[in-house]
């Protein structure tokens, strides 16, 4: 391949790498009944129930974005769903599933309650159950 060929490839894939990003499914912000739709429609559904005050919340959504970096099947599969706090925190879906605080992680599929994370900024604790939700999405 001579450079100008080469010169030209990288740059138009520098170029398309924003596009690609761009079709990844960015997270869907909480609205009462969304849950349910999704999980009648057979989704895997990653909550996030967060504050934008919350250093906690923040270093959590370093670690989930940097895993969605490293892994884009997470955001293909999944429907992740934010949840702000602040306004929905005593929400019937907060009361149903007994959350106890912003900064909550759960993983739901059907009636089912996969797993959680409740105030952990661990990148393991993150990724496990990231892979809990994704295996149960593509099972």
């Amino acid at each position: 391949m001579d450079r100008r060929r080469f010169l030209a490839l990288s740059a138009a894939t520098v170029a398309a790498l924003p596009l690609a990003r761009a079709a990844q499914a960015a997270p869907l912000e909480y609205k009462p009944g969304l849950v349910e739709e999704r999980l009648k429609a057979g989704e895997t559904v990653f909550l996030d129930f967060k504050a934008s005050w919350c250093t906690t919340c923040a270093a959590q959504e370093r670690v989930l974005d940097a895993l969605k970096a490293g892994n884009p099947a997470y955001e293909q599969a999944i429907t992740l769903i934010n949840v702000d706090w602040d306004a929905y925190g005593k929400s019937d879906l907060a009361k149903s599933l007994k959350i106890p605080r912003r900064s909550t992680l759960v993983v739901l599929k059907g009636n089912q309650e996969l797993g959680r994370i409740v105030a952990d900024t661990s990148k393991g604790a993150i990724q496990g159950l990231m892979d809990t939700a994704l295996a149960a999405a593509t099972a």
